[in-house]
């Protein structure tokens, strides 16, 4: 090697390296702001329809993907040549700056799977694609400019720079700059990587003919380690997302809830791609026991202690990540089969995220994508034994070690059939059913953890503990044909003897009455409600033929509100909710009180902008299914749909019950920037009182509620003051709606959920939304 070459192939400085690590952090701050800040600009004029959704995802992995793909491909050119491609793939790339959706007008009949994908590839995707390049190739750059040093601890910083990127997001930047400001400063983001970029092209040696990255050095990986690097990368992605739908259907619906898992996946591989003999000896011991244990427990989605209950889920999520992705960087590659790597990894990363995001709410009535990656979590993750004298007791001859394992599998199937023996008329066994699932339960439990290191062993022990503990309960429900699921979230049907039950996750989502009271409004629709008391004043403000919308079909509660001559209309977003409420003749609210309301599908305030200006006198807004809330229904310009569409005297009723958002605020601020006036109800229940001897004698007097109502908050706005006042004759309770100091309102602009968070749970008892 000449004197010149050995200069340009001298390991890099510490100043060298930190500019590399300024460049990747960067670029991956910019990947996790771009996706919620485009999703923020489309949700107006897209709606937040999961067709919707669900293409953006598929648009966002297959850029990923794209990038990843790119970036392998640059790997067959010199690295000077590869900087100058991609320095002009960037600079391209640049004149979609700065970044906003692009002014196409959608037909009002567009199909999602089309017209989604083609306005954000058209947005935002060259972006997208350049920026997603930049973690693997500039870690194969860093590899050449230091002099072969081991590129691998980079990754870090990338995952950092996007945990960064997430936190950001809606903690700082969505709470105090609008969708135009975000824009600008995403472009200064984009300029300054650009700079970071170069600045790392310019540390690239200029003479290495023999660069291991052009010419491999290093053997090729085999089919197998590919496919092994894929399932590896494929389990945690879909495990995250598995993790923020149960916690989200079956523990609690608290917001922002998403950006734990995202993050602790993200933090995973900071964790994981690094030398740490301490990780080597703690993880094969520590995740098994824990996956075993806490796995089976958390699928039980217990309520009593919901905020454990996620913080063991999230755990287990964090433990089964690190070590998936821990054993990814012990199977790594060479510097220079880096790019194929990553490659497989972004592969295996966007088959987890279509697995649980796409295919699991098709094919499944319930989140059985949880307990499945959980079982694959347990063929897959490093294990250890945890004692010597264990491993003595699992290792030996072939056939001894074969002889055990069978008997230890034969023995826990016997006792999950103990467990489970209701399903098999076996009750004599225990008197207890719960007594029989814990005591199997911890049999199987025992035998797994001793386990840990005799794979087919402690999978059989899982499964069975899963079975126990969770799946066989969801199984009985799911053949009884009282679950529905849809991209929305899980619906579960529950009959009583006097009363149906429908429940969305936690959530209650309508209750109604058997028998002569089955035409009786309940839950956050009693007569004394502020959405009964308009319903009840409607035909004496609009005369027999009022016509009503309701945004939010639920089990259709309100139709017994309707009266002969009345026009009706529902807007709901979720065809389950539809099949449910009037198809499956499981709710009757519809089919005896409104059997010929319109239903119209679809996001209510895209479908509202296509319907003719002033075609309702009365519109409620109630489409806050559990307790998340649709933004795009509560800025200025939403409002000015609804105004729009109502009548000059219209009445414009909206639902703010919730347990974690005080949402009175962002209605003041719509109503006085947009000329309503406004007042709001707050509804309990009544109390009946009841006076009975105790077993002493004395008198015992003792409330109870309504049957079947839950407190509620409701605003009524009108156009029309005189509107609001004949409301308020009606029925007293009605008081003016105050704007908070220094609130500022939602637009399409701008709006945050961070500053109407309460600070602690509000006793909605049930949760907000129908």
């Amino acid at each position: 090697m000449t004197d010149q070459a050995e200069k340009d192939a001298a390991p890099a400085p510490a100043a060298t390296h930190r500019l590399f690590v300024a460049a990747i952090l960067g670029g991956s701050f910019l990947l996790f702001l771009v996706q919620p800040m485009i999703a923020r600009m489309a949700l107006p004029r897209l709606g937040g329809a999961p067709a919707v959704w669900n293409s953006a995802m598929l648009v966002y992995q297959a850029l990923l993907l794209g990038g990843y793909a790119y970036a392998h491909w640059l790997g067959r050119v010199p690295v000077r040549r590869q900087a100058l491609i991609h320095l002009g793939v960037l600079a391209v790339a640049a004149l979609w700056l700065p970044i906003w959706l692009w002014d196409i007008d959608l037909p009002a009949d567009a199909e999602p799977g089309i017209w989604v994908p083609g306005l954000l590839v058209a947005s935002i995707g060259p972006l997208f694609f350049a920026i997603s390049a930049q973690a693997p190739l500039l870690q194969r750059w860093f590899s050449v400019a230091s002099g072969g040093r081991d590129p691998y601890a980079l990754y870090a910083a990338s995952n950092i720079g996007s945990f960064g990127g997430l936190l950001a997001y809606p903690l700082l930047v969505e709470p105090n700059m609008a969708l135009g400001s975000q824009s600008w400063l995403w472009t200064a983001g984009y300029g300054l990587v650009f700079v970071l970029i170069a600045g790392c092209a310019l540390l690239l040696p200029r003479r290495a003919p023999d660069v291991p990255h052009v010419r491999h050095s290093s053997e090729a990986p085999t089919r197998r380690r590919i496919v092994h690097w894929i399932v590896l990368a494929l389990v945690p992605s879909g495990l995250m997302l598995a993790t923020t739908t149960f916690l989200t259907t079956d523990i609690v619906a608290v917001p922002l809830l998403w950006v734990v898992p995202l993050g602790l996946y993200l933090l995973s591989f900071s964790l994981a791609f690094r030398d740490s003999p301490f990780l080597d000896w703690l993880l094969p011991k520590l995740t098994p026991a824990f996956l075993l244990i806490a796995g089976s427990t958390f699928i039980t989605g217990n309520h009593d202690y919901p905020y454990v209950n996620a913080g063991i889920g999230l755990f287990l999520l964090l433990l089964v990540a690190v070590s998936c992705h821990r054993r990814m960087y012990e199977l790594r590659p060479e510097p220079d089969r880096l790019t194929g790597f990553y490659l497989a990894m972004s592969v295996g990363g966007m088959l987890g995220g279509v697995f649980a995001a796409l295919i699991a709410p098709l094919i499944f009535d319930w989140t059985y994508e949880y307990p499945l990656l959980i079982i694959a979590a347990g063929l897959l993750v490093p294990q250890r034994y945890l004692l010597p004298i264990l491993e003595k007791l699992w290792r030996g001859e072939t056939q001894v070690a074969l002889v055990k394992a069978l008997a230890a599998i034969f023995l826990i199937s016997l006792l999950v059939l103990i467990g489970i023996r209701d399903l098999f008329g076996l009750n004599a066994w225990a008197q207890s059913s719960d007594f029989a699932d814990r005591t199997a339960f911890l049999g199987v439990a025992l035998i797994g953890v001793a386990a840990i290191g005799c794979r087919p062993v402690f999978v059989a022990a899982l499964m069975g503990a899963l079975f126990l503990l969770g799946l066989h309960q969801a199984l009985e429900v799911s053949a009884s044909g009282t679950r529905m699921r849809s991209y929305f979230g899980v619906y579960t049907m529950t009959d009583l003897p006097n009363l149906r039950r429908l429940a969305h996750g936690t959530t209650l989502h309508g209750v109604q009455l058997k028998g002569a009271w089955s035409r009786q409004p309940t839950t956050y629709y009693v007569q004394g409600s502020g959405v009964g008391q308009a319903m009840l004043a409607a035909p004496g403000l609009y005369g027999p033929s009022a016509r009503i919308g309701v945004v939010g079909l639920g089990t259709g509660t309100l139709a017994c509100y309707a009266r002969p001559g009345q026009h009706w209309q529902f807007f709901e977003i979720d065809p389950a909710v539809v099949t449910l409420a009037r198809d499956s003749g499981a709710f009757t609210y519809l089919s005896q009180c409104a059997p010929d309301a319109k239903i119209v599908v679809g996001d209510a305030r895209v479908r509202l902008e296509q319907q003719a200006a002033g075609s309702l006198d009365l519109l409620a807004l109630d489409a806050f299914s559990s307790d998340a809330v649709p933004m795009h229904l509560m800025t200025d310009e939403a409002f000015a749909v609804y105004r729009r569409v109502l009548a000059p005297n219209g009445l414009l009723l909206v639902h703010i019950s919730n347990r974690y958002m005080a949402l009175d605020p962002v209605v003041a601020e719509a109503a006085a920037r947009g000329g309503w006036h406004a007042a709001e109800f707050r509804y309990q229940p009544m109390m009946t009182f009841t006076a009975s001897p105790d077993a002493r004698g004395k008198i015992a007097v003792t409330a109870e509620p309504e049957p079947e109502a839950s407190a509620s908050d409701w605003i009524a706005l009108s156009p029309d003051p005189a509107v609001l006042k004949r409301l308020g004759d009606a029925t007293p309770g009605w008081t003016p709606l105050e704007r908070k100091p220094g609130f500022t309102g939602w637009t399409d602009d701008y709006a945050s959920i961070i500053p109407v968070l309460r600070p602690a749970a509000m006793p909605w008892d049930k949760g907000a939304g129908d």
